[in-house]
């Protein structure tokens, strides 16, 4: 008896097997290996540049950064140039700069590339700062002071120019402040805190040994001694010196007179800045450029006016990943705006951080 789904030649049926479903899962063990496998070769690329970058070899690369160019004004097809490089901020020798290394090794570079540019016919310094760090100030005014023996600069004080950046300004060919602005304040200060007083009434004791009297100067658990005071004082008039016979030499002043005068650590504005001689002339960021256009006898307007922009750089990335988010107790003790460190000396008007 035939069966009806049998063939009629006899042969046996047929039986159709289903295709097995396709292994995804292998696919994806691959696909994660692969995507592991790229992330590492990413994070050693990183790693090797962060030690190029790093301590030890940063210096040499950042050294070699070239900043990029951002069109400001004037002839975007010229081909001369007024560099203008940004003073803006605290002047610091380390950890603000936009480049990695602080203000100062920004502005440093950023002048050194404008000299070397043969395209750039003056540079204008654009200063939004009210001073810092006593060395650095100095660096970047030794800087300024080198690049005026290429090309001219015109420093241009815009709200504030003052102390430690007034310091820098006088470094340039030719100084224009805002008539409002806040300039002045020649001095120098180094400031410390004491709680002694303090850590006694809590139980909390401070043992300190050192190698000879002056090791722990300025120790804040305790009061300074009276020879402390007159060693530090004698510091302090020494950079003072420094800062005084500096503007006196540059603004072609009588550094006694000086002294017995207006550097006793003053503001002013920039109206009573001219009239003082510390300043050439009141003005705006366009008579700025102006005066640098005719310091480097550029005719007929024919220029573009560019400012320096710091490119993108891996370690900056290295550093903000190495941020310690850790929690910490911090103690408040005057303003929040700034912080002097303790132990460094500024040239930095009093106002900031009372």
């Amino acid at each position: 008896m035939r069966h009806c789904n049998a063939p009629m030649n006899g042969t046996p049926p047929l039986i159709h097997t289903p295709y097995p479903a396709p292994r995804r899962a292998g696919w994806v063990v691959y696909s994660v290996i692969v995507s592991i496998l790229l992330f590492i070769s990413v994070f050693a690329n990183f790693i090797m540049f962060a030690v190029v970058v790093g301590p030890g070899g940063g210096e040499t690369f950042h050294r070699n950064l070239r900043y990029q160019e951002v069109f400001v004004d004037g002839d975007e097809r010229a081909r001369d140039k007024i560099a203008v490089i940004d003073l803006v901020g605290v002047i610091m020798s380390e950890g603000d700069g936009r480049s990695g290394d602080g203000i100062a090794a920004d502005i440093e570079d950023q002048l050194r590339q404008a000299v070397d540019d043969k395209h750039v016919k003056a540079i204008v310094l654009r200063i939004n700062s009210p001073g810092g760090e006593v060395v650095a100030s100095d660096n970047i005014c030794e800087a300024v002071a080198g690049a005026r023996e290429e090309k001219p600069v015109v420093a241009n004080i815009d709200s504030v120019g003052a102390s430690g950046a007034y310091y820098a300004a006088v470094g340039a060919n030719h100084i224009i402040a805002h008539e409002l602005a806040i300039t002045g304040s020649i001095g120098v200060i180094l400031q410390s805190y004491t709680f002694g007083d303090l850590m006694g009434k809590i139980g909390v004791h401070s043992y300190t040994f050192k190698s000879g009297k002056y090791k722990d100067v300025l120790n804040p658990t305790r009061e300074p001694t009276e020879d402390e005071k007159a060693l530090v004082q004698s510091l302090v008039l020494e950079v003072y010196e420094k800062f005084v016979g500096v503007v006196a030499n540059e603004r072609h002043m009588n550094v006694e007179e000086l002294k017995a005068g207006l550097a006793d650590g003053r503001i002013m504005s920039g109206r009573q800045a001219v009239e003082s001689g510390f300043v050439d002339e009141v003005g705006y960021f366009g008579d700025a450029v102006a005066k640098a256009e005719e310091l480097g006898k550029i005719k007929e307007h024919k220029v573009k006016v560019i400012r320096y922009v710091a490119p993108f750089s891996l370690r900056n990335v290295f550093q903000l990943f190495g941020k310690s988010e850790a929690p910490k107790i911090q103690v408040e003790l005057g303003s929040s705006q700034f912080k002097l460190q303790s132990g460094k000396l500024y040239y930095l008007p009093a106002y900031l951080f009372q």
